[in-house]
């Protein structure tokens, strides 16, 4: 039987959810804000004292007395504010929903094992699913920074070849400018201006930079980048792929830990920012409000793939609907994982051929000519 939830949207958020807000939980200059590993260490060291049988509260006081006096002030205060909440009578669901390091779908998990009498095994559960999603997220890190970090390098040696060695060459070469190649004659002009007006390419590179943020954050251009991570071929099945796990985990976990539908699709919505996956979700409330069920949702998103259709109408026509989606999950987290390192390893050699080809083109462009002036003086 699901359970039904009261946590409202005013707790999950903790803007209006009632109580002043707490003097020591101000983030002080210098101070980092409390992240995932400092949520995942918090949950897993509570989910330990409560499967020994500790009370909540006396828990709670436990992680206070554990941590150093000056380790994390901010997470110090917000501990104590949710032992104080406890100690007067609220719910813990309700505690943490106070606070924005814990998400509406850990509030609403949270909530389902108060009221189910299981919350040491959601908060080990929910500790294995930030895991899950921090794995997932240094994966794509991983696949992307070696290919960036090969591209930034290829930029800075472009640079410097251009400022500093082109102009030592440029006066030698007048000689015979008419008889350079095509491509020594368009670096001289970009190393020229890159000397003479470097102030102004600088500021305009910034201005092009500030333009594409204050784009990139405007509702349309947000949406048509959106659209394009699930429409471009090769872009579409990575991103989709990275949405669906991270809300197939989700919603699995959720459903199993019998959360309502309806509750589960709501603390969904801030999960994945994308437009079309936020309209889908959307559509799915709507789907399952007019009784449709929320199969009929999957079948008519053009992101899922045929194979999770299925699985996703199978479970909830068997009543499996979390099950399934969890293990789909962590499927597709395994696949992902392969994918991405064989597009980091395919991206390696295309990005050191790119920059082999740049490098060649500018030394070329300055041995081509002195082999000119060579012959002439001979």
């Amino acid at each position: 039987m699901p359970i039904e939830l009261d946590v409202s949207s005013d707790a999950a958020t903790g803007a209006r959810a009632g109580g002043p807000v707490r003097a020591g939980a101000r983030l002080t200059l210098g101070e980092r804000a409390p992240g995932v590993r400092e949520r995942m260490l918090f949950t897993e060291r509570l989910a330990l004292l409560l499967d020994t049988g500790v009370p909540l509260h006396t828990g709670l006081q436990s992680l206070l007395e554990q941590m150093k006096p000056n380790e994390q002030p901010r997470l110090r205060a917000m501990i104590a504010a949710m032992a104080d909440d406890i100690l007067a009578g609220e719910r813990f669901s309700h505690a943490l929903g106070r606070h924005p390091l814990f998400p509406p779908t850990y509030v609403n998990l949270v909530a389902a094992g108060e009221a189910g009498g299981f919350l040491p095994d959601v908060l080990t559960q929910l500790v294995d699913m930030d895991e899950k999603e921090d794995r997932l997220r240094r994966t794509v890190v991983s696949a992307l920074s070696y290919p960036l970090f090969l591209l930034a390098f290829s930029v800075i040696v472009v640079l410097f070849i251009l400022i500093w060695v082109f102009p030592k060459f440029a006066v030698m070469f007048e000689q015979i400018r008419d008889q350079l190649p095509i491509t020594t004659r368009i670096l001289l002009s970009i190393s020229t201006s890159l000397t003479q007006h470097g102030t102004l390419v600088g500021a305009g590179a910034a201005a092009l930079v500030v333009l594409g943020w204050v784009l990139a954050r405007r509702p349309d251009v947000r949406a048509a980048l959106d659209r394009a991570t699930l429409r471009v071929p090769v872009l579409r099945d990575i991103f989709a792929q990275i949405y669906l796990t991270r809300l197939l985990r989700v919603m699995g976990m959720s459903l199993e830990r019998g959360v309502t539908i309806l509750a589960t699709l709501e603390a969904c919505r801030g999960i994945v920012r994308n437009a079309d996956v936020q309209r889908f979700i959307l559509e799915l409330e709507t789907d399952v409000t007019e009784g449709k069920g929320i199969a009929a949702g999957f079948q008519k998103s053009p992101f899922v793939p045929p194979s999770v259709r299925q699985m996703v109408a199978t479970g909830e026509a068997t009543g499996t609907l979390g099950r399934v989606m969890g293990r789909v999950a962590d499927s597709f987290d395994r696949d992902l994982t392969k994918k991405l390192n064989q597009l980091s390893k395919l991206a390696e050699p295309v990005m050191l051929m790119v920059m082999g080809a740049m490098v060649g083109t500018l030394v070329s462009s300055l041995i081509l000519p002195i082999f000119k002036l060579s012959r002439a003086v001979h």
